[in-house]
Formats: structure tokens, sequence, C-alpha cells
């Protein structure tokens, strides 16, 4: 007979873990059959609930809060964190890391039980390997006894099963993403583990897919709807519903059908090739979620409602849940305090403004010059060659003529932060200056503020004057509640567009939809306040691919998918990517010079997936390490 050991997971095979018995040095809470725990449904939901539990939320499970983005968007000067170790290549680091969500211990040790969720400090929360692990071996128990669900409803026992076919889809995608292929693990295992990995990433994506499917079947529509949905009516937003099954079915197969999976670490990779087939797959999935936008969902209209999705709601509720800016599709909740929270909110500000608890990392010029364009709706390459109109870009004014969302996520010399007297003076107008006539760097440019001449501002909030909070000013910073969703509508849109255009180009509409994936960017141009894309730039398939790729990285930069993005559409390795460069310019702005902070270490494949524990792969022939390592 099984017993379970509540708020404490079962520990996997040696496949997964360099000792067992560190994971089980632990006293149980309590102790229930699996006929106890599965016979009524609040055993069941309760016993489903830790996956939810178990899901990492990068912006809030890190030591320091700017540790989620691993990109080409911000230099990190402190050379211990993971994002510059990233940098330096050093992606083994994961393996002793507490402080990354990608660590392998949490943020107090790796001692802690396998799989225990119960402090609330989302730093002290499992991180991706093992919560995933965990996550999955919890869904498999829950499939495993459904016989057991003798007092549910059919209704029940189906929500309980949907759960869990989504959880074990959803946690191999998160050892995925960062490992790539990796066994589909689809029973409980005991004894002996020999599952050799398989050969190419679409194998396991495929098998995923299978789980997302059954999860369609067995979800809801909406929680509040259902009869077991009641006691927690009004609560149920980011429970597991079909349009979010949906989400991540898409998604699964948009990143098994892109560049780096498809070409499975072969050389010469192309990054505008991909797997059509899984692409078009992903597009009737993505479809489901986008017809219900107007009423299950609502895409954000104007820049100010899209502050809804990102900052502007009370502290005690969720961002992207307003009529207007219904965005909210899913996320890790992280087990975020107020504190963590607030700290997310100002992570790209100076500590002396924001207050403490707040290290900032500075935005890359680089990364803004590549990616925020102009006004016009060009970028800056295509603006400066003269083929698109008259240029707009004086790199004596950089500043200017920008794309409306630089303005609104980012800061640049010269913004102001407040002016009421309460603020210091030093504090009312951001000086990022390099040097003055003295040779000294603007109040803002100096150590453990900017070094690259910019900030950024996405999630701090601002009060209706238009005003920020400072660490001794307007003190507004905890009325509101930011955080990372981990999937909005507008990131489907965006993931729409892409595999539409990859699989039918992007004049055609599919059957599953009315949109094409030109009028998708232009969607979300026009609540920008740019213009569309230029006909030419569509005409050009590989231009408009670089264009779609430019409005990702600017609609969902500094939300934790930039990292991703680079390595799945094989570009990280090409320097565009991996330089990373500050803006120097005088306090009378008569001179403006770009220079390199760091170079990015990538090779191409090996620094494009953590490298597994040695000891993981040495158990048996058919686990090889991940290549380069």
């Amino acid at each position: 007979m099984k017993f379970f050991k509540i708020k404490i997971f079962f520990v996997f095979g040696l496949l997964f873990l360099s000792s067992c018995e560190e994971y089980l040095d632990i006293a149980p809470q309590a102790v229930l059959t699996e006929e106890e725990v599965f016979s009524s449904f609040d055993g069941t939901q309760g016993f489903v609930e830790e996956m939810y539990a178990l899901m990492v939320n990068p912006g809030t499970q890190n030591h320091t809060f700017s540790e989620h983005l691993l990109g080409d968007e911000i230099f990190e000067n402190a050379s211990f964190k993971f994002s510059a170790r990233v940098d330096r290549g050093e992606l083994d680091n994961w393996i002793n890391n507490t402080l990354s969500f990608l660590g392998r211990g949490t943020r107090f040790g790796s001692n802690r039980p396998f799989g225990d969720t119960s402090n609330n400090n989302g730093r002290a929360q499992p991180k991706v390997w093992l919560g995933s692990l965990s996550g999955i071996r919890k869904a498999n128990i829950v499939i495993k006894n459904e016989d057991l669900m003798v007092g549910l409803s059919q209704e029940e026992k189906n929500v309980a099963l949907g759960q869990a076919y989504f959880f074990r889809a959803y946690f191999h995608n998160q050892i995925m993403k960062y490992w790539g292929r990796f066994p589909y693990i689809n029973e409980v295992l005991e004894g002996v583990i020999e599952i050799p990995r398989p050969a190419t990433y679409k194998e396991v994506a495929l098998l995923a897919d299978e789980d997302y499917k059954k999860a369609i079947q067995l979800l809801p529509d909406n929680w509040d709807n259902e009869p077991y949905g009641q006691l927690t009516i009004g609560n149920n937003a980011n429970r597991l519903t079909k349009s979010i099954a949906y989400a991540y079915k898409g998604k699964n197969l948009l990143l098994a059908a892109s560049p780096l999976m498809f070409f499975n670490n072969a050389p010469g990779i192309d990054p505008y090739t991909y797997d059509k087939e899984l692409a078009a797959m992903a597009v009737d999935d993505f479809a489901e979620v986008l017809k219900l936008d107007g009423s299950t969902y609502s895409f954000a209209q104007n820049m100010e409602d899209y502050t809804k999705v990102l900052w502007n709601t009370p502290q005690n509720t969720m961002p992207g849940l307003v009529p207007e800016a219904r965005e909210f599709i899913f996320t890790a909740n992280g087990a975020s305090n107020p504190f963590q929270s607030n700290s997310f909110m100002s992570h790209g500000i100076p500590r002396d403004i924001a207050g403490g608890g707040t290290q900032c990392a500075s935005v890359t010029h680089s990364f803004i010059n590549n990616n925020f364009g102009m006004a016009n709706g060009l970028s800056i390459e295509d603006d400066l060659s003269g083929v698109y109109g008259p240029p707009t870009y004086n790199p004596l004014r950089p500043f200017d003529n920008r794309d409306p969302r630089y303005y609104e996520w980012i800061f640049s010399d010269r913004d102001v932060i407040g002016t009421r007297a309460s603020i210091p003076a030093v504090h009312r107008s951001l000086a990022m200056y390099f040097t003055d006539n003295a040779g000294n760097p603007g109040q803002h440019r100096r150590q453990n503020n900017s070094k690259t001449g910019y900030l950024y501002k996405k999630f701090y909030p601002k009060n209706d004057n238009g005003e920020y909070h400072t660490n001794v000013g307007n003190r507004i910073l905890g009325q509101y509640r930011g955080m990372l969703l981990s999937m909005r509508l507008t990131d489907v849109y965006l993931m729409y567009a892409e595999a539409l255009h990859v699989s039918r180009g992007a004049t055609s509409a599919p059957n599953s939809f009315n949109l094409t994936a030109e009028q998708v960017i232009n969607k979300i141009r026009t609540r920008a306040g740019i213009p569309n894309i230029n006909p030419a730039i569509v005409a050009d398939s590989k231009k408009f691919m670089d264009e779609l790729r430019r409005e990702r990285a600017v609609e969902l930069s500094f939300e934790s998918h930039r990292w991703l993005d680079i390595r799945r559409w094989g570009v990280a390795h090409l320097p565009k990517y991996k330089r990373k460069t500050e803006l120097r310019y005088d306090k009378d702005w008569t001179f403006f010079e770009e220079v390199l902070l760091t170079e990015r270490v990538c090779e191409y494949p090996k620094h494009y997936w953590l490298p597994f524990q040695v000891n993981q792969t040495q158990f048996y022939e058919g686990f090889p390490q991940n290549p380069g390592w």
C-alpha cells in the first residue's frame, strides 16, 4: 500500500538525483494512503494544487530580481550572478547555483526536501530542474490513481486528470526549454531506470502534444461555471482551462518547429528554416485562444490600458484581469509576497532612486538600438538606409523620434522622474551622461546605477501626475502589483504570427482564424501608435521575419522570453546578439559613442543548452551529455 507524506514529494530514481537520502531526511507532517487521498475531490485537488506551486516564476525566484534576464537585453556588472556567468559561457554553473531560478537547489541550499513548497518566499521554492521533475512525478501519480477516484463525480474526475495531463506536458516543456530533448516520463518510476534520451526534440514534443490534447478534452472552459469551482469562485483566473491548454500546446509545437530544434544541433543552422508542419499545427492551437479575444480575453487597445497588464493593478490582485486589458492567460505565482512584487517592479531602477532592496542591471544600448526603432515604424537600420523614405534618426539626438514604447519603458538622460519638493534635486531629472566638463559621470551613471546610459521602467509605477516613485519622494510603489506573466495574450498573437508566417506566409490567413501575420503585427503597432509595417518589408520573407522578431523583442522586453527566443531562432551565437554595448555621451550631448562592454561567449550548439550534471549521464549509455560539455 502506498502512503503519501503531505507537502513532501516522492523521490525520483538515481537518473535525476545525485543522492536520494538528502531528500528524505525530514519528518513527515502527515501520512495518508493513496485511497484516502484520491477517494474525494478535496483530497485529489489538494494533491493537484502542489503542481501549481511547483511552477517557477523567474521574476521572483532569484536572489535578485533582474536575474531572469539572461539574453542580450541587460548588462550585469556583478560577476557572481548567473546572468553574468551566462555571458562568460559558464552555463554549467547552474548545478551549484542557489541564487538563480535555474539553480539546482533552493536559495537556502539544496538540502531542502525534494519538491518542498512550504516556504512562501519565492526564493526558497524549488527551481526549474527539481520543481519540474517533482511536478512530472506528481502528475503521473494522479493519472495512475484514476481508479481510486470513487468519490468524485465524472466532472471532478475529468478536471483532476485534465490538470495532471497538462502539467505532465508543461513540466517536460520547462526542462526542454533549457536542457533540450529529454525522456518523456509517463509512469511513476520505481527502482532501476534506463530511459534512453530521445534522438530529437520533436519526438518528445509530440508526446507532450498528446498530453495537451487530453487536457483540452478534460478541462473546463471556465472554473467559475462549474460546481467544483464554486468554492473558489472569483479566484479561479489562474486555474487551468481549455484555452490555457491550447496556448501551451501551440507554444510546445512552435518551439519544436523553431530552427534550433529543427536542426537538432547539426552544423549549418539556418535561422529562417522551420518545421512547417509543426508550425501549421501550432497556428490552429493559437487560433483557438485568439477566437476568445473579446470574450474570455481582451487585447489592450492603447498604451494607457496596457499598463494594467504590466503593473497598474491593486497590490492584492493579479495584473491583466480588468475587462479592457484582460491579457492574463497563465502564470507561475512563485509564492511571491508584496515585498518581492515591489522589488520586481523596480528591478531596473538603482537603489538610490527606488529604495532599498533593489539591485539594478542596465539595459544595453545594443538591445535598444537593434530593437526599439523609430516613430515611423522602421528599425534604426532600415530608417538610416533611406530605402523606405528620408531618414529620421539623428545620431546626435538619439533619444528623439523613437517608437512610443521606448518612452513608456525606457529611461534616458534628462528624463524627469518627479518635480515634488520632497524629491532630492539630484533625482528629479536623470543624469546618465558619461562625463561632464570636469570628466565626472552623471549622478545616475555611477557604480550601482546605469552602466549603459539607460534604465528600464516597464513595470515601474507612476502616479496620476506622471511622476515616479522615489525612495524619499512619492511612495506609490506599494499600491500596485507588477509581476511576470508566464503567458499573456500579446505573446499568443506574436507566436501565432510567427507560426503562420513560416507555414503560410505573411499575407495568408488560415482556415482556423481570420487574421494574417501581417495584420497581427499591424494590430500590435496600432496600439503602440506607429505606422503599419512597410509593404516592401512584408513582401520579403526574411525581412518580415526580422520585423516580427523585432516586434516580439520590444513587446515582450524584460519579460523573461528573450534568452529562449534568441536560442530557438538559432541566432544567439551571431555577433549582433553577442555584443553588449553602452552609449557614452557628454552632459551637453555634443558627442555620442557606442562602446563594447562585453562580448558574450556563445558557440553553437554548446551554449544553446544547459549541460546535465555529469553523474546523470553516466548511469547507462542511452543518456548522452549535451554537445560541447
